[in-house]
Formats: C-alpha cells, sequence, structure tokens
C-alpha cells in the first residue's frame, strides 16, 4: 500500500477529534469514555475505508480509465481540485479565527457516557469532510494496488492509536496529567483554527508530493 500512513493518520484526528478526545480524559470516568470513543474511531474508520474502496471498485474504469495518460490527467485535475478546497479551507479559518466558536457539542461531551463517547468516535470521523477525503484517498490506494482491506490495518492502526495519545498521557502521568489536560483543553478549543488550518497544510503536502 504505496501511502505515507502516520501524516494520514494524523490528518484523521487533527481539529475537532483530538480536542474530543481530550476533553473526555477530563470527564469524570475517563477511562471508560476514551475506550468507547476510541472503539468508534476503530469502527468507523475501518468501516469509511472499506466503503471508499467499495466505491472505487464500482466506479471502475469511470475513475481509472484504460489509457495511462487518461489516468494521468484524472489525477491530476482532482489534485487540482482538493488543494484548491483545502486553500479555501484554511484561508476561511485564519480569516474567522476571532470570531470562531468550538462546536457546542464539544461542551457537552463533559458528560457523556460509554455509549455516547462511542457514537462521538463513530461520527466524527464519517462526518468529516477531511477524513472522508482520506478515507477515500486511501480507498482508491486499496483499488489500485489490488490490495484488500487487511492492507489498511497500519493507516487504522495508527488512526486509532493517534487518537489514544490523550488516554495513554493521562494513564502514564496521572496527576500531572489532570492538571495539565483542562490546559490542553481550552487552548485546542480556543485555538481550533490553528489546528484546522494545520490539517489542510498537511493533506496538501501528501497530496502534492510525489
Amino acid at each position: 500500500m504505496d501511502l505515507q500512513i502516520l501524516p494520514l493518520a494524523i490528518t484523521m484526528m487533527a481539529g475537532p477529534q483530538i480536542v474530543a478526545a481530550v476533553v473526555l480524559v477530563t470527564t469524570a470516568r475517563p477511562v471508560r469514555v476514551s475506550l468507547a470513543f476510541l472503539l468508534g474511531v476503530a469502527f468507523a474508520t475501518t468501516l469509511g475505508v472499506a466503503i471508499a474502496r467499495r466505491i472505487f471498485g464500482l466506479l471502475g474504469s469511470v475513475v481509472a480509465p484504460g489509457s495511462p495518460s487518461d489516468r494521468g490527467a484524472f489525477e491530476t485535475v482532482l489534485q487540482l481540485v482538493l488543494v484548491g478546497l483545502l486553500v479555501v479551507v484554511a484561508v476561511k479559518n485564519y480569516v474567522k479565527r476571532e470570531t470562531v466558536e468550538p462546536p457546542k457539542w464539544l461542551g457537552s461531551l463533559m458528560r457523556a457516557g460509554p455509549y455516547r463517547a462511542f457514537m462521538t468516535g463513530l461520527l466524527i470521523i464519517l462526518a468529516m469532510p477531511s477524513d472522508i477525503v482520506v478515507m477515500l484517498t486511501v480507498g482508491a490506494s486499496l483499488r489500485q494496488h489490488g490490495a484488500g482491506l487487511v492492507s489498511a490495518v497500519p493507516f487504522i492502526a495508527a488512526t486509532v492509536l493517534i487518537a489514544a495519545l490523550p488516554l495513554l498521557v493521562y494513564l502514564l502521568f496521572r496527576k500531572r496529567a489532570r492538571r495539565a489536560m483542562p490546559r490542553v483543553r481550552e487552548w485546542l478549543t480556543t485555538h481550533s483554527w490553528a489546528v484546522n488550518i494545520a490539517a489542510c497544510l498537511i493533506f496538501i503536502v501528501l497530496i502534492l508530493s510525489p
């Protein structure tokens, strides 16, 4: 599978996704709700990649015509469109950085139980446009190389590992983490625009890299 796995996984969790993971470790039951969140992320990522692979399998000759020159032209146009959209999103986040507010559902996660945490992990992957683009990229690569879903396991595992970083920090540095995590949560919440811009830039580099 010809993918830069780790950067793609970082992009999957950049933005509200990692903020949600940090919020959950500051709740009354951090371990239980965080594990439920990670289960949701793992299930959503696996499902998303499987659907993306199936989509490109059904499109077949439409997405990847027989002529190599046609494939090259299609890929170039797709790259330019994706880069253009990401630039627009990055600029929009920068322009509105003073007025941007965190999603209201992030605050409600402080009272989340395991079921709510699982559903958050599920929807935060399947409903996030940037994550959909990444999973489509992975699915297209699987079809292009004739690989099965098993080949995407490193990507799925890396995504879950990054989502698990706040919980791992909490488990390793209990008292320090309890003091630090609320401040980290506050910074990520108030600087979500910067996190979103960073995610866009990472993905732009991935798209344009040979």
